[in-house]
């Protein structure tokens, strides 16, 4: 699967939590398929989804596609106000 989704299922952020919500909610609209990746099942996930956003404060969401960085919940929310999801996903449009 393509589009990765980095969450926590442990955070007492009311804002996270917000914002994961958002974020899967939009996809499910969108009939995108996503993986979901809990980082509170260990500090491995949370320094690679950290990794790879190249940015060691980094909190979830934080979306990807396979390992290509894609961006955060500001990004995301950016992307869905222009009608630009897909692009922002690096989704191949036919």
């Amino acid at each position: 699967m393509g589009v990765k989704v980095y969450y926590t299922t442990v955070t007492a952020s009311r804002s996270v939590k917000s914002q994961q919500n958002d974020v899967t909610r939009i996809l499910d609209s969108k009939g995108i398929q996503y993986e979901l990746i809990d980082i509170s099942q260990g500090g491995d996930l949370r320094d690679e989804m950290r990794n790879k956003a190249g940015d060691p404060s980094a909190v979830p969401p934080q979306l990807f596609n396979e390992d290509q960085y894609c961006g955060n919940y500001e990004m995301f929310c950016e992307a869905v106000e222009a009608d630009a999801v897909e692009q922002f996903l690096k989704l191949k449009t036919i």
